[in-house]
């Protein structure tokens, strides 16, 4: 880990794979992963009551946005980013100034994008 404070960080992924991977390249880094969450519902009971520092959030989950998450995250003052393999076109009005991950994720982008959000 390159300086980094050790977080907690709520993965939203509903791809096993990746979330598999993100998990790995996280725990790497020394952050401690809750989740990942396949389904927005369950994302929502973490983000509303997760002992949480930040979370990554996939903008396409099941066939269901993750916005809603989003949504609970900032309204409780959780830093967050979203991860996507469409890039910033997939984001909204009103969400278009959250930093966007690419799938596949890259280490040296994701230690980035955590110490953006997480000051």
């Amino acid at each position: 880990m390159t300086g980094q404070i050790a977080r907690r960080i709520l993965i939203v992924e509903d791809e096993v794979l990746v979330a598999m991977h993100l998990e790995d390249l996280l725990t790497e880094m020394g952050h401690q992963v809750i989740g990942p969450a396949t389904r927005i519902n369950d994302a929502m009971d973490l983000a509303r009551e997760g002992d949480i520092d930040l979370a990554i959030l996939d903008i396409n989950v099941a066939g269901a946005t993750s916005f809603p998450v989003a949504d609970i995250l900032r309204e409780r003052g959780i830093p967050f980013a979203f991860a996507t393999g469409y890039g910033t076109e997939g984001l909204v009005d009103g969400y278009r100034d959250v930093p966007a991950l690419r799938k596949p994720y890259a280490h040296q982008d994701l230690e980035r994008t955590i110490a953006l959000i997480a000051r």
